[in-house]
């Protein structure tokens, strides 16, 4: 086993000296690499990719930076550790934090979510999976698509 990791970790060294070029954290890829403000981890640089309102998962630096705990903590300027952070744990709706810490955007993940009960729709009671789907928020209820607000 421990010779897996290390032999894993040579393959993600530096050129330098004839060793292999980085690998995104994420998606394994050597391509454009760019180390992340938040955590200094190799990610792909493709922001590029993205198309505005799209809503698509395929960049892997955006979504770090936008669908983490450790993205989060760090684009709002929180002090210390994303792991430990009270005003993130206090901000984000348990559901949401759940999903922003256990995702497959993150290099590390949460060691122990919280619980949480899931959203259901005001008017006809499904689960609502507040990370994957749509809902309309109206006079602090929550709807699915499917039922109007009013």
């Amino acid at each position: 086993m421990l010779q897996k990791a290390a032999s894993s970790k040579a393959r993600s060294t530096s050129k330098a000296a004839g060793k292999e070029k980085p690998r995104c954290g994420l998606c394994g890829k050597r391509g454009k690499l760019v180390k992340t403000e938040c955590c200094g981890q190799w990610i792909c640089d493709d922001e590029e990719n993205y198309v505005m309102f799209s809503y698509a998962r395929n960049s892997c630096s955006r979504n770090h930076r936008r669908y983490t705990l450790c993205g989060l903590h760090f684009n709002e300027g929180h002090k210390g550790s994303w792991r430990d952070c009270k005003t993130c744990r206090k901000d984000i709706e348990t559901e949401m934090y759940v999903y922003y810490g256990t995702n497959e955007h993150n290099f590390e993940k949460l060691a122990d979510p919280p619980t949480f009960e899931p959203t259901r729709c005001a008017k006809c009671n499904k689960v609502i999976k507040l990370a994957e789907e749509g809902y309309t928020l109206s006079r602090g209820k929550t709807f699915c698509m499917t039922c109007p607000t009013r």
